[in-house]
């Protein structure tokens, strides 16, 4: 199959989805109103609140939801064929996705810029605001740790790769200090122009100059094992938590969108230009289970398994955490919220792509282990090949990342003239691979920080003020230790089933959030926009966590050595089940009690729109 009429019919389904469906959803759902002042305004305090202009905040929260998801997720998914995940991505994005995450950053606006779980409480109520704080503290934390340990087996042993990731880190700082700095910490007009200027190409500088750093005598310094990364990633993910968001945050996720949003507008050019065949099948033998990468079959596997492609739940923690705290106008919330998730589906189909334009046999060499790549019956094709044009051994590189890497290198060297810059192109997909995941964690941190610190705040009142420093430090030093030990003793067969499953998991939460809210505001003839994808999404979610439990995590508690992480892994993943289900039982019943004309809870967003007031969204 040749890959130019797939990318035209993706561009025209993305295209179609966002100009109608999106306004449709602003217009008579949400009924954006540029007239009510959105939380940055009303709240600036320079620190979290802090109003930015659209470009730069769909930059940051782009780059904040962008992780591993649409990345590693369609490329493990290959082993079913490129139909299910190509046409589950299409459409589970347009139709649930985009439609998650633009009603919750609406939800989240006119909840004061307050979390997932504060949503919640105000309009179901306490009970359900507590279980979903939960359930989304945890989910968090696994999230973060399956995103970060894709990081960690990236960065490791690469030092051009922790040179250039490092970089970006002082490359971020002149820029917030360049675009927001004191005086614009608090809301005022913000220099995007030059700062972004400086920024690409100080970022350019240090990717060209990571190749000759990793030929130095420095190599060595820089050359970090699996458990260095970790720690490092974890210092990180503290420090940028702690910071105001405009002085490390925020510019950095600007920077890297450059990065990401450049490189996959070439490859969709690479792809039109190159037009690479399709080398895999439409539909595999292990759609009915036996794969050598998921261990299951198609139904429910593949949902979980593409997770962020189509949806995902940490999505929500993203739009009811920093980002509804710097949206300057509620009609912005539409581009950033529907537009954003629009773009990293097309992410994860150019993934897919890049994945399947692979022989099997190549595919499958570099994501399974050599022993059980034996009993495949595949063969290499072109492996030796592209091994010697990286530079790196690549058979049995599992997690996806590297056979991505591969596949996108792979179609950047068809452009005329590129034949020869293979191995560069392959370690700029590396870099390109590093930076979508650790602008997710550290936006993941700070998220988790506000989550723990309201929970905590019960106890214990001033730590619910996000500003207090105390306050900031214990919850972040918890978030990150948490998070980095899973990482630390996990790998990617354990954590990116729970990772998929609870990130799922959450999704449905927020979905259910979502149509407590619709119905709650007077909107209840729309409220099938948010309850059907609701309904989808926990069905095959929850079936996946029972089937994971069953035939992944629980059989590793008859061995010694994995006896541990076999009874966390089933624990956690029955407490994300029991938390989805409670939800929805609480949701279920406040929409019956509000359709039947039952008082809202106080603080529910409850007011319709008056007909009278313009709509200035579409």
């Amino acid at each position: 199959m040749n890959t130019f009429p797939v990318m035209l019919a993706t561009l025209l389904v993305f295209a179609v989805g966002y100009r109608y469906y999106s306004a449709f959803i602003s217009a008579k759902a949400l009924a954006l109103d540029d007239l009510r002042s959105t939380p940055a305004h009303v709240y600036a305090d320079g620190h979290n609140y802090v109003a930015s202009p659209k470009w730069v905040l769909f930059g940051h929260h782009f780059a904040a939801i962008a992780g591993a998801g649409p990345l590693v997720g369609p490329t493990l998914a290959a082993q079913f064929g490129f139909a299910p995940g190509f046409l589950w991505i299409l459409f589970g994005a347009v139709l649930c996705g985009c439609v998650h995450d633009f009603v919750v950053l609406v939800a989240s606006v006119r909840h004061k810029g307050k979390s997932l779980a504060d949503v919640a409480r105000t309009e179901v109520g306490p009970f359900a605001g507590l279980v979903a704080t939960f359930a989304v503290l945890l989910i968090l934390l696994v999230t973060l740790a399956g995103l970060g340990v894709v990081v960690v087996n990236a960065l490791a042993h690469s030092p051009w790769g922790i040179f250039t990731i490092g970089c970006t880190i002082p490359i971020a700082i002149v820029m917030g200090l360049a675009m927001f700095g004191k005086s614009h910490g608090a809301g005022g007009k913000v220099n995007v122009l030059w700062p972004s200027v400086f920024g690409v190409i100080a970022l350019i500088a240090a990717v060209v100059a990571g190749r000759f750093v990793a030929q130095t005598s420095w190599a060595s310094a820089l050359t970090f094992s699996k458990e260095q990364v970790t720690v490092a990633m974890c210092l990180y993910g503290f420090i940028a938590s702690v910071l105001p968001v405009w002085f490390l945050l925020e510019p950095r996720d600007y920077l890297s969108t450059y990065v990401k949003l450049g490189t996959i507008f070439a490859l969709v050019v690479g792809v039109f230009v190159v037009h690479p065949d399709i080398k895999f099948p439409l539909v595999t033998q292990f759609v009915n289970g036996g794969g050598p990468i998921i261990k299951g079959k198609l139904f429910p596997f593949l949902f979980v398994t593409i997770a962020c492609g189509a949806i995902s739940g940490f999505h929500a923690l993203v739009s009811s955490g920093t980002t509804p705290k710097m949206l300057d106008k509620e009609s912005d919330a539409r581009f950033i919220g529907y537009g954003a998730m629009m773009a990293e589906g097309l992410v994860a189909v150019l993934s897919l792509i890049a994945a399947c334009s692979l022989f099997p046999g190549d595919y499958f060499a570099i994501n399974v282990a050599p022993a059980a790549y034996a009993k495949l019956g595949y063969t290499p094709v072109n492996l030796d090949m592209f091994s010697t044009a990286v530079g790196e051994s690549l058979a049995g590189r599992t997690g996806g990342a590297v056979s991505l890497a591969v596949g996108m290198a792979q179609i950047f060297a068809g452009v005329p003239g590129m034949k020869t810059l293979m191995g560069y192109w392959y370690h700029y997909v590396i870099m390109f691979e590093a930076l979508f995941i650790l602008t997710t964690i550290d936006t993941g941190t700070r998220v988790a920080r506000y989550v723990l610190q309201e929970l905590l705040g019960k106890v214990h009142k001033p730590f619910a003020n996000s500003a207090w420093l105390p306050g900031n430090l214990i919850a972040t030093g918890l978030v990150v230790m948490s998070w980095g030990y899973l990482i630390y003793t996990g790998n990617i067969s354990t954590l990116w089933p729970l990772f998929g499953t609870g990130n799922q998991l959450l999704a449905t939460i927020a979905l259910a959030v979502g149509t407590t809210f619709l119905v709650n505001m007077g909107k209840a003839k729309y409220a099938a926009l948010t309850a059907i994808p609701m309904v989808f999404v926990g069905v095959t979610t929850l079936t996946a966590g029972w089937l994971a439990i069953q035939n992944i995590f629980w059989p590793m508690t008859a061995k010694p050595a994995t006896a541990f992480q076999g009874y966390l892994d089933s624990t956690l993943m029955t407490i994300f089940m029991a938390g989805v289900v409670l939800v929805l039982v609480n949701v279920a019943r406040r929409c019956w009690l509000t359709l039947n004309g039952h008082p809202l809870p106080p603080e529910a967003f409850g007011k319709p729109v008056p007909a009278d007031v313009p709509i200035r969204c579409c």
